[in-house]
């Protein structure tokens, strides 16, 4: 079992920025990535950013390119999701996940981001 807990959601101004947290316990050595996904309300969840634990690469939405950044920290089994330029369309509860075999398996509590115009 994997346990992810998410922090660092709140509210913001228009262009502003916020910094997630998702911290890793249990059986983490054999993920093969961790990602952030957002759900705004009445809408479906969608992914937004991912890194691969063996070669660092990272992935990221269209949405997001250039305003966002995914990160980690290996000693810490931390993944930080660096969000600038903040929009309004970027409000939604944020999920953290992690990956075994192909597939996000894993998910967080998620934590709400609010972004005002």
């Amino acid at each position: 079992q994997v346990q992810l807990v998410e922090s660092g959601g709140g509210l913001v101004q228009a262009g502003g920025s916020l910094r997630l947290s998702c911290a890793a316990s249990g059986r983490t050595f054999s993920s093969d990535a961790m990602g952030w996904f957002r759900q705004a309300p009445r809408k479906e969840r969608r992914f937004v950013a991912a890194i691969n634990w063996s070669d660092n690469s990272t992935y990221y939405a269209d949405s997001v390119k250039g305003r966002f950044t995914v990160s980690r920290d290996n000693a810490k089994n931390t993944v930080y999701l660096q969000m600038n330029s903040l929009e309004p369309e970027d409000t939604a509860v944020y999920y953290c996940t992690a990956k075994y075999s192909g597939s996000f398996r894993y998910w967080g509590q998620g934590t709400q981001v609010t972004v005002s115009s």
